[in-house]
């Protein structure tokens, strides 16, 4: 799904920037963009995504860390408990969309 999605958004973008209908071609695709980006089926989806991969990334975490155990440089392990920490503590993440 992943790789669809990545391979539409591509030929999207490639369409736009290499379009020869000018102007007004270019502003009724960004607007039918801003459309879709602002429906809130797409964005309901979109954050239900997000939630779903960081319960994935959680859950990786949790089985690498019992796994690899003790094995893991300190300063790797450092590094890795500072942004966990910074992670859980802020609503938002760099992208805008909550840590729910």
């Amino acid at each position: 799904m992943r790789y669809r999605l990545a391979f539409f958004a591509g030929l999207a973008m490639g369409f736009v920037l290499g379009a020869r209908a000018g102007r007004e071609r270019y502003e009724q695709l960004k607007q039918s963009a801003r459309q879709v980006a602002q429906n809130p089926t797409v964005r309901n989806t979109a954050e239900s995504a997000a939630q779903q991969g960081r319960q994935f990334a959680g859950k990786a975490y949790h089985t690498v860390s019992e796994k690899v155990g003790d094995h893991v440089p300190e300063a790797v392990a450092h590094r890795m408990r500072t942004l966990r920490a910074h992670t859980n503590g802020s609503p938002e993440d760099d992208w805008g969309t909550s840590n729910t």
